[in-house]
């Protein structure tokens, strides 16, 4: 978008997301959140949640939002769609799939496990039909829709998905990663990702995980794609949050970009 930022972590891992100058401005305790200095009539704004946070850099700067109304509206409905699906299920699905079964103590649960990788599958088939003849979801223009959805959508393995039944879905994996700026995307944070296994006191942060047991109540944080160093940013010297999929014990370096 051409927005100047800095990068500021937050290590999910320790519990930074609960320390109050964060929850100031992301009461949710979750990643994305940003500050923008040079806000609504030049006054400072925060926005957490990713789609208010891709709407109003897309108002902002004029880009990735259609020309028209109508293409706005296509636009916002492929973003709901995504926040309202394909991140709550897909994310839901790696949990069931891939880190329950390899918590201290595993959950194997066939009836969850099958629940979202369905669910993920019919999602998927519904792109795939929305993508016949055209090269993106909001039409034939690039839009923050197409972003939202295909850092979800680029982890189809993991869901244990297939493309070979959707042949849209997959050209249109394949056209979005392709573009130079996805690439400079994905390398954000790369430094501080790791693979390395989630300590208990990890599991207990993300999971709601006790003596290697899911606790009776909800995880105080929603599990996302995997154990995060959660960035934050600046947009035009504020503040952004990015998630990237990984965690570090390493204190963070602010990058520039």
């Amino acid at each position: 978008m051409g927005i100047p930022y800095e990068i500021n972590p937050i290590n999910i891992g320790t519990g930074e997301q609960f320390a109050p100058e964060f929850l100031a401005f992301s009461p949710n305790n979750r990643m994305p959140a940003i500050i923008d200095p040079v806000g609504p009539d030049g006054e400072p704004v925060s926005v957490f949640e990713s789609g208010a946070i891709l709407q109003y850099l897309a108002r902002k700067s004029g880009q990735f939002y259609g020309k028209t109304e109508r293409e706005r509206i296509a636009v916002d409905e492929w973003l709901m769609w995504q926040m309202g699906g394909v991140g709550p299920m897909a994310g839901q699905a790696h949990h069931f799939l891939k880190y329950a079964p390899g918590l201290e103590t595993p959950q194997v649960l066939p009836y969850a496990q099958d629940r979202y990788r369905n669910e993920v599958n019919r999602l998927y088939g519904v792109i795939d039909k929305k993508l016949e003849g055209q090269d993106f979801v909001a039409g034939d223009f690039y839009s923050i829709a197409d972003m939202a959805i295909w850092p979800w959508a680029k982890g189809w393995e993991g869901q244990q998905q297939t493309l070979e039944d959707k042949p849209n879905f997959a050209a249109w994996l394949t056209r979005v990663g392709d573009r130079p700026a996805t690439a400079k995307g994905q390398a954000v944070g790369e430094e501080l990702r790791s693979d390395k296994p989630m300590t208990p006191e990890q599991q207990n942060l993300l999971f709601g995980i006790k003596n290697g047991r899911p606790a009776a109540f909800s995880p105080r944080v929603s599990p996302p794609e995997a154990p995060t160093m959660a960035l934050g940013t600046i947009v035009g010297g504020g503040r952004i949050g990015l998630q990237q999929p990984s965690l570090s014990h390493k204190k963070p370096k602010d990058c520039n970009g």
